[in-house]
């Protein structure tokens, strides 16, 4: 059997960056997704990553069915990510309960729509969650973006966006949207505020030829 493909490993550059600004090119990606807004510390956001983790764990285990999908490989589920915006952008981001955010967990390539429609059918009938009615399989490339690691709490992710946009600014780059994306590496329930493990990426655009 082939070894597992483990994306702290095999996929290093996209999910253990450093704790500095980088910039990387990000390609098209397989993910599992699901739309809302509103506090994330409430029902509907649990709700909706709970949808998420069941329908990527039955992917997961299919290797264990009596109808194993073409192509399928060992993996590790890969961590919960987030593109978050605000609803109306007239009020600070601290005001949580005006976020709006597209969470996802990214899929092996082995996955098909086909089979995505199968998996969701059986998670439907399992665990029973209404967020499941709300998920959505999609390719994404984020294309060229500055990312970092950024270890404390989500409430401190501000200074470490400011660092990357001064990267960005001294090196030839500008910080094309306001939207950014979260890789959660750390489980909060389990992880102390300081301790947690953030991927922080955002778009980004060329602006000064480099000779």
């Amino acid at each position: 059997m082939d070894p597992k493909i483990d994306y702290k490993k095999d996929y290093k550059a996209f999910y253990q960056p450093k704790t500095v600004p980088e910039v990387i090119a990000i390609p098209s990606m397989p993910f599992l997704t699901i739309e809302g807004s509103g506090d994330p510390n409430e029902e509907a956001f649990a709700q909706a990553t709970g949808a998420l983790y069941s329908l990527s764990y039955a992917v997961r285990m299919s290797h264990l069915s009596g109808d194993v999908p073409e192509g399928y490989y060992a993996y590790t589920v890969f961590p919960l990510e987030g593109i978050w915006d605000l609803v109306d952008h007239s009020k600070p981001s601290t005001d949580k309960s005006n976020l709006k955010y597209k969470i996802m967990i990214r899929q092996p390539d082995f996955l098909t729509d086909v089979g995505f429609q199968r998996f969701l059918a059986q998670t439907v009938k399992k665990k029973p969650n209404p967020a499941l009615e709300r998920v959505r399989f999609e390719r994404i490339e984020d294309g060229p973006s500055c990312q970092m690691l950024h270890v404390g709490r989500f409430e401190d992710e501000p200074a470490s966006f400011a660092r990357m946009e001064q990267f960005c600014g001294a090196n030839g780059w500008t910080r094309l949207s306001k939207l950014h994306r979260e890789i959660y590496l750390s489980d909060p329930r389990k992880t102390a505020p300081e301790k947690r493990k953030t991927v922080l990426r955002f778009p980004v655009g060329q602006t000064v030829e480099k000779s």
